[in-house]
């Protein structure tokens, strides 16, 4: 299953029970945490997610509610004896600041830590099953959002036509692949004459904080769903946009010309005791519009 579990959908200060800024992207068993604000370890521990599952770490920023709890998770690996790689992307200075806390701790970690740093728009993972790409925000600061994408799914077989052509079973799965058979007697089977094509991949992109920019559509374009922030209400639009933050309106204004399908809101203002006219707004613009509500599981 391809979703998102939302840890964190608060802007800068905790409030109303409602966290900064953390989620986990999971594709097939693996997950992926985006941002690591103040409070996401016991968010994992609150919702089951399973932390060693987490095998990359991605900070869209160097705002403390997008990055505090990157240490107290670290290490809390360490504690628990964590073996596997952990790869952490983030800007530059990220790895300056991780290492220097380690340091005055007198911390060693018993696991692998590999820290990335992001300049440039750029694909940061390329697996079998998942590619996962940066691009620049128009924050405050250096900001990157990320998108994940889905790799297409396999071919599907079909069985009937495969017996009908004498294909042994033990070729299966590189029929699956793409792969033609080739017969005893010479005759090369199209891998098109028994299979079906397969599903096309998902996406999914996390569009970190930013103010109202349509240079974020070609990164965004067509996804099955993304995560905007929506600090404020939209008869705040000019506080927003001094502060490098977006309204309800302006995320989904910007779902709707990038023609995705679903948009999640969240990174709400802690002026704002209750979430409902967010969801309301958007929807006036972008009708599939959800907020991102804490512990809750969005398929994409």
């Amino acid at each position: 299953m391809f979703a998102v579990t939302i840890l964190g959908n608060n802007s800068a200060v905790p409030a109303f029970d409602r966290h900064p800024t953390s989620q986990v992207v999971t594709l097939d068993g693996t997950n992926y945490l985006v941002d690591c604000g103040e409070g996401t370890q016991i968010q994992l521990i609150k919702y089951k997610i399973r932390r060693g599952k987490i095998s990359h770490i991605f900070i869209s920023h160097l705002h403390g509610d997008h990055y505090f709890g990157l240490i107290g998770l670290l290490n809390s690996f360490g504690l628990l004896g964590h073996q596997q790689e952990l790869h952490v992307y983030g800007p530059s200075p990220l790895k300056e600041i991780i290492e220097l806390q380690l340091k005055v701790a007198d911390t060693t970690l018993c696991y692998p830590l590999h820290i990335h740093h992001i300049t440039e728009a750029t694909t940061l993972v390329d697996t079998d099953k998942m590619s996962v790409k940066c691009f620049r925000t128009n924050h405050r600061i250096e900001c990157y959002g990320f998108s994940f994408s889905e790799k297409k799914k396999l071919r599907k077989l079909d069985l009937e036509k495969a017996k009908q052509m004498e294909i042994p079973a033990v070729f299966y799965d590189r029929l699956k692949d793409g792969m033609d058979y080739v017969r005893k007697d010479g005759l090369v089977v199209k891998n098109e004459d028994v299979t079906l094509p397969g599903e096309p991949g998902k996406k999914y992109a996390f569009c970190a904080d930013t103010k109202y920019d349509e240079s974020l559509i070609p990164h965004i374009e067509g996804a099955d769903m993304i995560y905007h922030e929506t600090t404020y209400l939209d008869n705040l639009r000019e506080r927003a946009e001094s502060r490098f933050h977006s309204t309800t309106r302006q995320a989904a204004t910007i779902a709707q010309k990038a023609g995705v399908k679903k948009l999640l809101i969240g990174h709400f203002s802690s002026k704002y005791d209750t979430l409902e006219e967010f969801e309301a707004e958007a929807r006036e613009v972008f009708p599939n519009t959800e907020l991102a509500l804490e512990g809750v599981c969005y398929e994409v």
